[in-house]
């Protein structure tokens, strides 16, 4: 079941998700002329709790969902709440793994997606922060973050053993974090995590961003011994050359203040440089080799050029993972940066999301 993630919309209350169900999810399934669509739902800090608190409320949204013909096999549980704030940059990572209230947010992701997980899914998943961003960082908050890896875990064993399916968490590794790349998700998790509780989230975008081999990465997480759990499908911005005019041009349509845009550059002799914010890489970064820009871009829409997209990444990710001979992870549409397009103000949400839906169906579920 190929989901969206609805992380896009702001929603802070049952209502509000409900809601956003009739404004846009359940659309965008009559424009695709499906019987049903799959969600990836993002729950902010409050309405999780409230939610886990209220057995009643999770049975109510599990039958909103069904009624609109809308399937839940996965959550998004990365950010915590102000995802739609006027500038979240880097509060999106807080709070952390060493933070208690962290646990208890993933929790009672847990708890909520137990009562709405779709009888197709053969498990549920959650996608979760890399451990925090990058500084500060010690080795004693590599011990608390273990724990309480360990007490999500024991949640999560106890709920799959009432469910009779396994619920999964997925760590996404992403650039500027603690877990930067898909090689130091791999180490940090390996002997650290119980695997067929904890595994990686792949997005697509953030393995661009990197410069990685998608193949490669594939076979490094299953020779650890660990699952890709998930996977956000989503793309990245590229630009062969971005000391060209055009390009810088069409780049600063992209610097906006409410998201980091992590930039990378692969320099003539291998090295990948880095910026937090392309703002940033615009006066920082040589511009000697190609970027890659950590901002999700609509999978079927091509950036004006001179910039492209990097949906081949995706499509090679996929590749890998059907070819592993192991069962396919959960595939998750995941652009939440619509709003923030530079001509987001003549974009119909609903069908875009159709249409990107579309296209991922043809090219990636396929």
């Amino acid at each position: 079941m190929l989901s969206y993630c609805t992380n896009v919309h702001p929603a802070q209350d049952l209502d509000g998700i409900v809601a956003q169900l009739d404004t846009y999810a359940a659309p965008v399934r009559e424009r695709l002329g499906v019987d049903l669509l799959g969600v990836g739902l993002w729950l902010a800090a409050d309405v999780a709790s409230a939610l886990a608190e209220d057995a009643g409320a999770r049975a109510r949204l599990a039958g909103e969902l069904k009624a609109r013909g809308l399937g839940v096999q996965t959550l998004n549980a990365f950010p915590y709440g102000g995802f739609h704030d006027t500038v979240v940059k880097h509060a999106v990572y807080v709070p952390q793994w060493t933070d208690p209230r962290r646990l208890r947010y993933t929790r009672d992701c847990l708890t909520v997606l137990a009562d709405l997980l779709h009888d197709d899914a053969d498990y549920g998943s959650i996608s979760t922060l890399p451990l925090a961003w990058r500084e500060p960082w010690s080795g004693a908050d590599d011990d608390r973050a273990v724990a309480a890896f360990e007490e999500a875990t024991a949640h999560a064993r106890t709920l799959s053993g009432r469910l009779g399916r396994p619920l999964r968490l997925a760590v996404e590794p992403e650039p500027g974090c603690v877990l930067d790349t898909v090689a130091d998700a791999v180490s940090w998790l390996a002997g650290r995590v119980d695997p067929e509780y904890v595994g990686v989230c792949l997005d697509t975008c953030h393995l661009a961003v990197s410069f990685a081999d998608p193949a490669e990465e594939v076979r490094r997480i299953h020779a650890a011994g660990l699952d890709v759990v998930k996977v956000q499908a989503s793309a990245a911005l590229h630009v062969e050359h971005p000391s060209d005019a055009d390009a810088r041009t069409a780049l600063a349509e992209f610097c906006e203040p409410r998201y980091l845009h992590q930039v990378r550059e692969l320099s003539p002799t291998g090295e990948v440089l880095s910026a937090d914010d392309l703002d940033e890489a615009l006066t920082q970064l040589p511009g000697e080799g190609p970027w890659r820009v950590h901002f999700h871009v609509p999978l079927h829409a091509r950036p004006r050029s001179p910039l492209t997209s990097t949906t081949d990444v995706l499509t090679d990710a996929v590749a890998a993972l059907a070819a592993s001979g192991r069962p396919l992870p959960h595939v998750e549409v995941e652009t939440y940066t619509w709003t923030v397009l530079p001509d987001a103000d003549r974009i119909d949400l609903a069908a875009g999301i159709a249409d990107e839906l579309r296209w991922a169906r043809t090219e990636v579920a396929a």
